[in-house]
């Protein structure tokens, strides 16, 4: 292919941003070192880091000074799907790493936090403190009693006090998991009942959008329906007392303990992450220290291009992965700045204010973000001093092309644009930021290092300028070791793997084009997707058909052209039920209280049935390609439905629409 054929891209980086670019110094020691190809820039290294797999990853542990306690016996001892074995052997722990940086005198006191609440002010923590308040907990974690592979939660939004508990369980060899307090009590303990903490850490409230949330009742909920906790952390946000039988926050971090860090197996497990399918209780996922921590190194230190000198802020709760991706901005020496609040109080640029305000060189926020700003007007790159980002990234749905321009034209004319896409499921990016490659308008820039993506046809057959299934043809060290509570591994190879055996599925439509870029068409499947968050419809059902007016429903997610998320709940009712304005606040009330906010659906519509499979099933995937244009014939095999007739409904609602 001639450079001819491509299209202009929007921005490209001059020589001296891509001679000063980590990846370049990667590369070229790479080839000294590990025979990686010296010349064809990224799309060389790409091909090597796939095709040679165990040597890539090798290469990214001695490039990042991985400290294995115990070294590692080979690389990639079984490359199957699922079951790839990665550095057999070894023993390493991921707090260790993260922080590294604290163990340097001259950094001691620079941030190594930089916390932000809605009032905008910003509070920092050093390295020595971060490592001191970590050294603290984990030694009253271990005080506690928590072994190795204990569950240890947090109920907490995005402050400080978070990444401590983390990285203490993390120190210790305890398993991590979180919810933000937003999510209402059922949708926790659907999550931390099947994990079995033995310690729950919770703030008494939150704050958002310029209001209290008062959490006390929630909390207590939690601690009657979890028989496994042996301890309560008490973090009084709200400024509350600890209640009866709550440890308090402040007690456990006092103390000048320098941490012990557990030496634990590569594919011990670091966390468990949740991600909803279509039914039954949302899916724990595992991932591994070792597997958490090479991935994060690549993903942050090459393709994000993050070290000492940078300031990483990505808006996010505790209960999104990014969240623990933000986290892991610490393994890299980067300062990390947490904000708690809400992403557009007290006006649309509030996010452009902290990012001011921290000094951010990468900032990363959602779509649907960056498209209010532009449907508000807001003007970053006038309003606010943002010469220190550098690079602007987002995620959660696909960046719509006015979205680039936006950044281009509002932001500043020499900025890097990463729309990034990955899941939950690996807690990293499939294909996104590489800092040495152009950005063409609407694309993801490439395919990340190590990650063999593909769009296959349903035949399994490749396909380039074509929309196709994302798949990953070679294991990635952050996949999951395992679901929680899966013993034969049904419910994780039925996830990924089910349509092509032996090859990751992940349920997206994309495509690539002929000059390598990515460009993410929404999802394949019927797993809800709003701000990168990943629910299940089974929750919404659960919740809404308690009430009795509501005989059925259904809910259908949908990414639109311009770059919105349209998420109605169809309702069928029972009979004598009407669906007035006090039905609605009902249905709403409900799923907000039960579930999150993020739930409540964006239109309530009342539909004369729901239709099914012959087997039962709620029909999502038809109803929602029938959404999105598609004609009935194609749209569903008419023999498989119970009703064809009742499809005629969304049909109609389709055209309506468009």
């Amino acid at each position: 292919m001639t450079s001819a054929t491509q299209p202009e891209p929007l921005w490209a980086p001059g020589p001296d941003r891509i001679a000063a670019a980590r990846i370049t110094a990667f590369q070229a020691w790479a080839a000294t070192r590990f025979g990686a190809p010296a010349d064809g820039g990224y799309p060389a290294l790409h091909r090597w880091s796939v095709d040679e797999l165990d040597t890539f990853w090798q290469a990214v542990a001695e490039w990042f000074d991985v400290r294995f306690t115990t070294p590692y016996e080979s690389v990639l001892a079984d490359r199957s799907m699922p079951g790839a074995r990665w550095f057999t052997g070894a023993t390493l722990n991921y707090a260790e790493h993260a922080l590294r940086a604290a163990e340097d005198p001259a950094r001691a006191d620079d941030p190594a936090l930089l916390y932000v609440d809605e009032t905008h002010e910003v509070t920092p923590v050093t390295w020595a403190g971060l490592r001191r308040q970590v050294g603290s907990l984990a030694a009253e974690l271990r005080a506690l009693g928590v072994r190795p592979g204990d569950r240890v939660s947090g109920y907490l939004p995005n402050i400080p006090e978070a990444t401590v508990a983390l990285l203490a369980t993390a120190a210790v060899g305890g398993v991590w998991t979180s919810c933000a307090p937003d999510f209402g009590a059922r949708s926790v303990l659907d999550r931390f009942q099947q994990v079995e903490p033995v310690v729950l850490f919770t703030v008494d409230g939150y704050r958002y959008g310029g209001k209290e949330h008062d959490r006390r009742d929630t909390v207590a909920e939690l601690r009657a329906e979890l028989p496994s906790l042996r301890a309560v952390v008490h973090i009084p946000l709200l400024g509350t007392p600890a209640p009866d039988g709550a440890l308090d926050w402040p007690a456990l971090t006092a103390a000048d303990t320098k941490p012990v860090f557990e030496a634990v197996p590569f594919d011990h497990p670091l966390w468990v992450l949740y991600s909803s399918g279509t039914t039954g209780l949302p899916k724990a996922i595992v991932q591994s220290q070792g597997g958490i921590l090479l991935e994060h190194l690549k993903q942050l230190g090459l393709h994000c291009d993050l070290g000492p000198e940078d300031r990483f802020f990505w808006y996010t709760s505790t209960g999104w992965m990014m969240w623990n991706f933000l986290v892991s901005g610490l393994l890299t020496g980067t300062t990390v700045v947490l904000y708690d609040g809400s992403p557009g109080y007290p006006d649309t640029g509030a996010q452009w204010r902290i990012a001011e305000r921290t000094k951010a060189t990468l900032y990363g926020t959602s779509a649907a973000y960056v498209m209010a700003c532009r449907k508000a007007e807001v003007h970053p790159g006038r309003d606010f001093d943002l010469s220190a980002v550098k690079c602007v990234a987002t995620t959660g749905s696909p960046l719509p092309p006015d979205g680039f321009r936006w950044l281009h034209d509002e932001v500043a004319g020499d900025l890097w644009i990463a729309s990034v896409s990955g899941g939950t499921d690996v807690c990293s990016c499939f294909a996104g930021a590489v800092p040495t490659l152009p950005v063409h308008i609407g694309e993801l820039q490439a395919a990340c290092l190590g990650t063999d993506l593909q769009s296959w046809d349903p035949s399994g057959k490749p396909v380039i300028g074509e929309v196709g299934e994302l798949v990953v043809t070679n294991p990635m060290p952050s996949m999951p070791i395992h679901f929680w509570n899966d013993p034969d591994g049904s419910r994780y190879r039925d996830s990924y793997f089910e349509m092509f055996p032996g090859v990751w599925r992940h349920g997206d439509w994309i495509t690539i084009t002929d000059h390598g870029s990515v460009i993410i068409h929404g999802r394949s499947d019927s797993t809800l997707n709003r701000q990168g968050v990943r629910m299940g419809s089974a929750d919404i059902y659960e919740a809404v058909e308690r009430l009795p007016e509501i005989k059925e429903s259904l809910v259908i997610g949908l990414e639109e052209a311009n770059g919105g998320y349209w998420m109605p709940l169809f309702v069928h009712l029972a009979p004598g039920a009407t669906l007035d304005e006090d039905l609605r606040a009902r249905i709403k009330a409900t799923i907000r209280e039960e579930l999150s906010p993020r739930h409540v659906p964006d239109e309530i519509i009342e539909v004369p049935g729901i239709p099914h499979t012959l087997t039962g099933k709620r029909i999502e995937v038809p109803v929602k390609r029938l959404l999105q244009g598609a004609p009935l014939a194609k749209a569903v095999n008419p023999g498989s439905v119970d009703n064809l007739d009742l499809l005629h409904f969304y049909e109609e609602l389709a055209r309506t629409r468009g």
